[in-house]
C-alpha cells in the first residue's frame, strides 16, 4: 500500500468529518465538477532524497516526502465564504490530529507538520492545503 493510501484510510476511518476522502484524481474531477463536501485530497507533493549513508555496500537514501492534504469545503448560500472560512479551521484541526506524530509501518520517523495555505475563497468554497512530512530510507536491492 502506498503512503498516499495509507493517509486516505487514516483519513477516512470511523468518526471522519469528512464526505469525500481521495487521492489527486478526485481533485482533477473536483475542478470539473461539484462534489460532496467537506472534502480532503491526498498527493504527494514534493520528495527530496539525501545523499548515500553508506561508505560501502548498497546504495541506502534518507527520502523526504512532503504530503499534502487539500481541504474544501463549500457554503452555496455564502458566495463570500465567510461562514465556511471559519468552518475550515475544525477540518484543519481533524487533519493534523489524525497525521502528527502518525507512523505510517514504512517510515523511518513519525509524521510532521509543515505548513498550512489558504488556496483560494470562491463562490462559497473555501480550499485549503495542509502539508505534512514523512521521513522513509530508499535502498538498493541486492
Amino acid at each position: 500500500m502506498s503512503l498516499v493510501e495509507v493517509i486516505i484510510g487514516r483519513l477516512d476511518d470511523a468518526g471522519t468529518p469528512f464526505r469525500v476522502v481521495g487521492g489527486a484524481a478526485g481533485l482533477a474531477v473536483l475542478e470539473q465538477r461539484r462534489t460532496r463536501t467537506p472534502a480532503a485530497f491526498v498527493m504527494v507533493a514534493e520528495e527530496a532524497s539525501g545523499a548515500n549513508e553508506r561508505m560501502t555496500g548498497p546504495v541506502l537514501q534518507r527520502l523526504e516526502t512532503d504530503i499534502a492534504v487539500v481541504l474544501v469545503l463549500e457554503n452555496l448560500g455564502d458566495p463570500r465564504g465567510g461562514t465556511v472560512a471559519d468552518d475550515i479551521e475544525a477540518l484543519k484541526a481533524f487533519v493534523r490530529a489524525r497525521l502528527i506524530g502518525f507512523r505510517p509501518d514504512s517510515a523511518a520517523e513519525p509524521m510532521e507538520h509543515v505548513s498550512g495555505e489558504l488556496l483560494k475563497v470562491r463562490g462559497g468554497a473555501v480550499w485549503a492545503e495542509e502539508r505534512f512530512s514523512c521521513a522513509r530510507f530508499l535502498e538498493e536491492l541486492p
